[in-house]
């Protein structure tokens, strides 16, 4: 799919831009890498992940960031977003868990994501989930730390 080709280089280009609290080191300080996998249960029950460059309707992907950090003093408070593709559906897996999600890139909330309607409670479809974003606290020097989320190829 061509679409899910240029929607993963959009998706690289706006991680790569990640937003940073408290950081005053220079800018080659953090090196991330994404990966898109297609997510897999195997014959034994166990999930596999298998590298994609391509997917129909209905596959599961997960985009995984891992942030380096390449320099001998730690980094803290690191606040890294990963966004939702518009052809994609969240489908509520998100490592770790610590994440927070948006509907419009702006406001975020911790998950599940709930509003008001009918005088009610209720729970926002992931389907509406645009963004998410993790608070790394403490990434050690010359260290890694992950994040991912899983989604769903919309038909």
């Amino acid at each position: 799919m061509k679409r899910f080709k240029i929607l993963r280089n959009v998706l690289l280009a706006t991680v790569a831009s990640t937003s940073m609290l408290g950081f005053a080191h220079a800018e080659d300080a953090l090196k991330m890498e994404l990966t898109a996998n297609q997510v897999i249960k195997n014959a034994d029950g166990k999930t596999v992940y298998t590298a994609v460059r391509t997917a129909p309707a209905g596959t599961v992907i997960q985009y995984k960031a891992t942030y380096t950090n390449t320099i001998n003093e730690d980094i803290n408070d690191l606040m890294v977003t990963l966004p939702i593709p518009a052809n994609m559906t969240f489908t509520g897996d998100a490592m770790p868990a610590s994440a927070q999600a948006s509907t419009d890139g702006k406001n975020y909330a911790d998950m599940p994501l709930m509003r008001k309607v009918d005088g009610k409670m209720v729970k926002v479809p992931y389907s509406e989930y645009r963004t998410l974003r993790w608070n790394i606290k403490l990434l050690p020097a010359k260290k890694a730390a992950a994040v991912a989320l899983n989604t769903v190829v919309n038909k």
